[in-house]
């Protein structure tokens, strides 16, 4: 009989995140009938899960607390791991993929406990990172690294995190980079009437995609538009996503009197966001560290070069994996706008180069960040992992 594997993971598909996003791509491309999903409950599932056949339950993941000192916490903790061992039994589970260290992990590492259930856990970076403010969290997480028997990275600058600052057995660590469809994001000639659609006119067009949130970095090429406008008055930066710096990046905006240079794309379907990649001129995720906040990887840079784009990021966590750097992008300091207005001007002035490095980033796609690539590596790496048990 076929071994089975749970996935557990509070963010999952209708629910916006990178890491979502990467279980929906691979788990939908594993055998069915080997995977059950335990996901995160969130606003409109249910007509979600209408269109998919995967073997998925809904649970409510979400909790204020993630530690077990509050009642809170325990409470969340208890009522989960009911829910779960039910499935464990009604599915005769005898693996666990946890999507993240918290909560996941920590429910993979009671279940190694109490059942004897090998456990994988997924780490994005800054799930460990931002545990790590909190000594509590940290006893939970170092508990979690520990038990697993193998942690997967989405960056090899995420396993130097969890190897230099976690002292994680090297042994245990392995990189498995999210991954892009490429029959999805394909590039696409210029379109004036899409492009209107869009809202975008015929302008320049810088694009983000991205929670608002600050390590994303949306304010600093904001402020970098003020001289991007200077060198290219028709230049517009094009924001898709939404976050609880919303009103900040607004109020920005509106202070730096960039009304027209800016625009909010908050709430776009699947189809228009791949037609933003498709028809913007630069892609830009002006990354930074925030405190011990990082960006992990940086699925959207892949996407945008799958899309023929060339792109920029900030020198910071792993955004420098996703590209050959100087050829199909480029990494700068995203802490201050200047360096960022400085490439983002040479660029936009640039079609010629703007064209060869969007080949180049196609090309390194489909070579190394396809799914189909990531998805061989996954089985067999989940191969291995069934033969603990």
């Amino acid at each position: 009989m076929e071994k089975k594997t749970l996935l557990i993971s509070e963010i999952f598909p209708p629910k916006n995140g990178g890491s979502g996003r990467w279980f929906w791509e691979l788990y939908t491309r594993l055998p069915k009938n080997e995977y059950i999903i335990a996901a995160g409950k969130t606003d409109n599932d249910k007509a979600f899960d209408k269109t998919h056949d995967l073997n998925l339950k809904r649970l409510n993941l979400s909790s204020p607390s993630w530690g077990i000192k509050s009642i809170t916490g325990l409470k969340f903790y208890w009522r989960v791991f009911n829910q779960i061992r039910k499935l464990i039994k009604q599915h005769k589970i005898k693996t666990l993929h946890c999507g993240r260290c918290l909560p996941e992990g920590f429910l993979g590492y009671l279940f190694y406990k109490i059942l004897n259930i090998p456990y994988i856990c997924y780490i994005h970076g800054e799930d460990v990172e931002a545990a790590a403010t909190s000594r509590e969290l940290s006893w939970i997480v170092k508990r979690v690294l520990t038990h697993a028997t193998t942690l997967i990275c989405n960056s090899q600058n995420t396993a130097n995190l969890i190897l230099n600052n976690w002292q994680a057995k090297p042994d245990k660590v392995t990189i498995l980079n999210p991954g892009c469809d490429t029959t999805k994001f394909i590039p696409a000639e210029p379109n004036f009437k899409v492009k209107e659609t869009l809202g975008w006119g015929n302008k320049k067009v810088i694009l983000t995609v991205g929670r608002l949130q600050e390590r994303k970095g949306q304010d600093m090429l904001i402020k970098a538009m003020v001289e991007i406008k200077n060198a290219i008055p028709d230049a517009l930066y094009a924001i898709i996503g939404a976050g609880k710096e919303k009103q900040k990046l607004e109020a920005l905006v509106k202070e730096l009197n960039l009304n027209s240079n800016v625009l909010f794309m908050s709430e776009i379907s699947d189809e228009q966001m791949i037609q933003a990649y498709q028809q913007c001129d630069v892609f830009a995720l002006p990354n930074r560290t925030v405190g011990q906040d990082i960006e992990g990887f940086g699925m959207v840079l892949v996407e945008a070069q799958a899309c023929a784009k060339p792109v920029i990021a900030g020198d910071s966590g792993g955004t420098a994996e996703t590209m050959i750097i100087d050829k199909t992008g480029f990494i700068v300091d995203c802490t201050q706008p200047s360096p960022l207005a400085d490439k983002l001007i040479e660029l936009l002035k640039n079609q010629e180069k703007q064209q060869t490095m969007g080949k180049i980033g196609r090309t390194h796609v489909l070579k190394h960040l396809d799914w189909h690539v990531h998805t061989e590596k996954a089985k067999k790496l989940f191969s291995n992992q069934k033969n603990y048990n």
